[in-house]
């Protein structure tokens, strides 16, 4: 079973600023491109940071205003954080504005991995690498989300040659597979229960599953039986180990 990859869904055109570039000209960039936010490269196409639109507002918000009276400078008492927001409160180019480290992903992760990755670190885009650790795309959520847009049928063919046919060995029509807005629902008569656990949990896994309804049953309940156990065999042995 073969998940997409981030490569697969990754803007290749990248809007990109470099460490000296200039305050106004990263506006523009964001402005002309109508996008919130862009990776800081270095010489080499190493993303050495990232700037979002947030990083310019707060310099924008540091500005002094004129009408309000003047306070006493408390930066000794400022912590960490406070500090950086006043450094970039006084920044004049992209290096001096940019958050690092950055947070990026590899062409070659799964959609899966690059979006607990964004809902971890509380990201929109991610900067995406290749090999060699080089700047090759962008990712942003909506573009992750593009796997819920697979076919239905799509998901039902996978289901059956990924899962029933090539991991569990069985005939195409042995599991009835329906799948409905990416509800996929299985169900009809396996031979063991954990192969039917199999069968669900690899479903799940699945890019574009919403949800697996399970109306499978079983003949043998072999849940006791020990992986190592002799009397435990058959092609789907190592997805026991496993589950």
């Amino acid at each position: 079973m073969k998940h997409n990859k981030v490569g697969s869904v990754m803007k290749t055109d990248v809007v990109r600023a470099q460490y000296g570039t200039p305050f106004k000209e990263v506006a523009r960039l964001l402005a002309g491109h109508r996008i919130s936010g862009l990776p800081v490269v270095d010489e080499d196409d190493k993303v050495i940071g990232v700037i979002s639109e947030t990083d310019l507002m707060v310099r924008q918000a540091q500005i002094p205003d004129p009408c309000e009276p003047k306070r006493r400078s408390r930066l000794a008492e400022l912590t960490r954080g406070a500090k950086k927001q006043a450094a970039k409160g006084k920044a004049r180019t992209a290096g001096q504005l940019m958050t690092e480290p950055p947070v990026t992903v590899h062409a070659d992760n799964t959609i899966v991995e690059a979006a607990r990755v964004m809902a971890r670190r509380r990201v929109e885009r991610l900067p995406v690498l290749d090999e060699e650790d080089r700047l090759v795309g962008i990712v942003t959520r909506r573009d992750l989300l593009q796997v819920f847009l697979r076919p239905d049928s799509e998901i039902r063919t996978e289901v059956i040659d990924e899962v029933l046919v090539r991991t569990l060995w069985l005939p195409p029509r042995t599991i009835d597979v329906s799948v409905t807005e990416g509800v996929v629902t299985l169900a009809g008569h396996m031979e063991r229960k954990s192969e039917t656990e199999i069968a669900v949990t690899m479903t799940r896994q699945i890019d574009g599953v919403v949800a697996v309804v399970d109306k499978l049953d079983h003949r043998l309940d072999d849940s006791h039986l020990k992986p190592d156990d002799q009397t435990l065999h058959g092609v789907a042995d190592d997805w026991l180990r496993k589950l």
